[in-house]
Order: C-alpha cells, then sequence, then structure tokens
C-alpha cells in the first residue's frame, strides 16, 4: 500500500491551527507535553499514512549497517559531513531493510527560547531532548534542498528527518565573542548532539525574513549567513515580510519571494531552492509559489512547504506533490498536537517502521521492496532496486 497526502480538511485544519498559534504569541501555555498514551490501532489506507496502520515490516532496521561484500565503498558525497556513499544491490538493500518509498519527517521549528509564550515555541531543552531522541532512533538530518531534489545521502540502515526552522529568529543562530554559535541557539545545539552523536549530521533548514536572526546591520546579515552556508545548513526563502500570501495578489505575492530573495544574493548566500509558506498557505495561483519572477527577477524552487500535519511522502514516491511538501510541528501530544505533532508522529514512526523511510546507502538507487514497486514516480523508475 502506497502512503500518501492526508484528506484536505486534515491538512486545512493543521494549518489553521498553526495560523492561530502563531497570532495568538502572547498567549501563555505549559512547558513540555508530558508523554500521553499511543493512539489506537486504526485502519490502512491506499491514500494516506494511516494514523496506527499496520506496518509492513516489525522490524526495526539496524543503527549500523552490516557490511557486505556486495556493497562496495564509493567516494564520500558532497556536502558537510556526507558519509561514503556504497553501491547497493538487491541483497544488500535487503539486509538493511531499505525503503526509500517511506515517510520522512520534516520537522518545523520557530523561537528557542526558555519560557515558551506560544504553544509553538519550544525551550532549549526540548529541542536538545528532540534531537537526541532522533540521534538515539537512527536518523540522519539533511536539509529542505537536498530533500526536495532527491539527494538523500544518508548511511544504510538509517532514516533522514528534515530540520527546519522558520522566520529566521535571534534564538536560531548568533555568533558569541569567540565566533562560536551562541549557547543555547538551535546551531550550538545541534552541534552538540552532533558532537555527542557522531552519526548526527549537523545541518538544518533555517527559512529567513527581511531581518535574519535579528540583525539589523546588512554587513552582520551577510557574516550570519555565510557562516551557516559554510557549515553546510541552509539560508533560504521565507518571504520578505511574512505575510499571508493567500490574502495577496499573485503580484504583490511574486514581489514578497523576489525581495527576499534579492537580500539573500546581496548577503552572498546561493540562490533557494526550496520556499516556506508563511503560515503554511499558498497564494491563490498554486504555481506562484513555486515559479515566478518580479521586476524582471526569476525565481524557482524544487519544493514549497506547509506548516504542518504529518510527515511528508519520499520524494521518489507517487503522490508526492513538490509544490506542497508537509511538514510535523514540533510539539507534545496534547490538544491539537494529540495527532498532529512531533511526538506523536516519531512514536507512530517507531511502532510502524514499515511505513518509515530506510536508506539504503547509495543516492543513485531507491531501494524498496518489490512490492512497492508501484509506489514509485515513473520518472524514477530507472533508479530502483528491488529486492
Amino acid at each position: 500500500m502506497r502512503p500518501s497526502l492526508s484528506s484536505t480538511r486534515v491538512i486545512g485544519a493543521a494549518n489553521v491551527a498553526v495560523i492561530l498559534l502563531a497570532v495568538l504569541a502572547l498567549m501563555v501555555l505549559p512547558g513540555e507535553d508530558p508523554p500521553a498514551p499511543a493512539a489506537k490501532t486504526g485502519q490502512a489506507s491506499l491514500r494516506q499514512p494511516p494514523r496506527a496502520a499496520t506496518p509492513t515490516s516489525t522490524a526495526t532496521p539496524p543503527a549500523t549497517a552490516p557490511v557486505s561484500p556486495s556493497a562496495q565503498p564509493s567516494e564520500p558525497g558532497p556536502g558537510t559531513g556526507q558519509p561514503p556513499a556504497v553501491v547497493a544491490t538487491p541483497e544488500f538493500a535487503k539486509q538493511v531493510k531499505a525503503n526509500e518509498a517511506g515517510l520522512v519527517p520534516v520537522i518545523m521549528y520557530h523561537r528557542i527560547i526558555k519560557k515558551r509564550y506560544a504553544s509553538i515555541d519550544r525551550t532549549p531543552d526540548q529541542l536538545r531532548r528532540e534531537l537526541e531522541k532522533l540521534a538515539k532512533q537512527g536518523y540522519v538530518p539533511i536539509t529542505a534542498a537536498e530533500f526536495a531534489a532527491g539527494r538523500i545521502a544518508v548511511p544504510a540502515g538509517k532514516f533522514p528527518v528534515v530540520l527546519t526552522f522558520d522566520d529566521g529568529h535571534s534564538s536560531h543562530f548568533g555568533l558569541d565573542a569567540a565566533g562560536q554559535p551562541k549557547k543555547d541557539t538551535a546551531v550550538a545545539i545541534i552541534n552538540d548532539v552532533a558532537r555527542r552523536y557522531p552519526s548526527f549530521r549537523p545541518v538544518a533548514t533555517f527559512w529567513v525574513n527581511h531581518y535574519p536572526f535579528g540583525l539589523q546591520k546588512e554587513a552582520e546579515q551577510a557574516a550570519a549567513v555565510q557562516w551557516l552556508h559554510r557549515q553546510g545548513f541552509e539560508v533560504a526563502n521565507h518571504t520578505w515580510s511574512h505575510p499571508n500570501l493567500r490574502a495577496l495578489s499573485t503580484k504583490k505575492a511574486r514581489e514578497q519571494i523576489v525581495r527576499l530573495e534579492r537580500m539573500l544574493k546581496r548577503l552572498g548566500v546561493p540562490p533557494s531552492t526550496t520556499l516556506a509558506l508563511p503560515f503554511g498557505n499558498l497564494p491563490h495561483k498554486k504555481k506562484a509559489a513555486a515559479k515566478g519572477e518580479w521586476g524582471g527577477t526569476p525565481y524557482k524552487f524544487d519544493g514549497v512547504f506547509l506548516a504542518g500535519a504529518e510527515p511528508s511522502l519520499s520524494p521518489f514516491a507517487k503522490g508526492y506533490d513538490p509544490g506542497a511538501i508537509q511538514r510535523i510541528q514540533s510539539n507534545g501530544k496534547k490538544g491539537e498536537c494529540r495527532k498532529w505533532c512531533s511526538q506523536y508522529w516519531l512514536e507512530w514512526l517507531e511502532k510502524h517502521p514499515g511505513w518509515r523511510y530506510v536508506s539504503d546507502g547509495d543516492p543513485e538507487r531507491i531501494s524498496i521492496p518489490r512490492k512497492l514497486q508501484g509506489n514509485i514516480n515513473p520518472k524514477r523508475r530507472a533508479q530502483v532496486n528491488a529486492y
């Protein structure tokens, strides 16, 4: 069975919830949510990842792939911390239980602050615990750009995760007097977890507006985004002033995107290949989010990301829509997050490993169980390595 996007009703409700939470940013809510009982088992669906489906496999992939003579190491892949790739055969893919048609958690963060003022805020300790949990379970971060382009260079037997931070808040990144990431910023926490868990690649995506990381001076902005780019992090487009694009004309929506692209160019980083939609809202003309031009400046994105609800389909799967990629809000399981946020979904994927994307360690091949061959986008079938 092929997991896909959930119904419009669920996605719409999730995005509305995120909008309301962002608007009510001054409403004080409790700290970390306590663990809640797991959701009841439901029936698998042909069109969507069920809230608790019967897994296609009950065995958790090994944290470290076993050595196989049929998988020969090749040169390390591009980018910071990329693992040496292998050439996967069907036998090796079966050995590591590869499933590159599976679901990928794309986790959405906002402010990382010691005292939470809105439910979408997380504390440094909450972020650290979530990243440690991901590392222990065998997840390896990749950027949104790598995900959207299908460049998923993750060691065999492990699982990709995309860490995304919206709005370019000062709690995401800043340098101290020694030129190191400031304590308890997102980047400092990611790097600390990576030092303690060497397989946890220290990369993430930061989608920024016109004052990245709260910096007012262009020289400081340039120093910050260039530092992140050199370290392998992605800095990309979240529009100029964070408007609701659905409330704007197509021309104004394109202006918001282009003005931010021009700023990033001035700051010295490459053009964005991904866009995060403010409030998760697409413009009335959906294609205007992915491609267009304003004032003679064109833009084109490999991936446009929504505001939340569930894990994303594999970029190789049928039904994957690069113009509306799902994300999961980082949070516990209280209230509206009972079945939409990161604690629920990470627990669900751990209990249902047959639905999860498991890497074969070979970026050039798409390894899947033979019964899932029909789930792959026809344009990718030449890469399929079925077992």
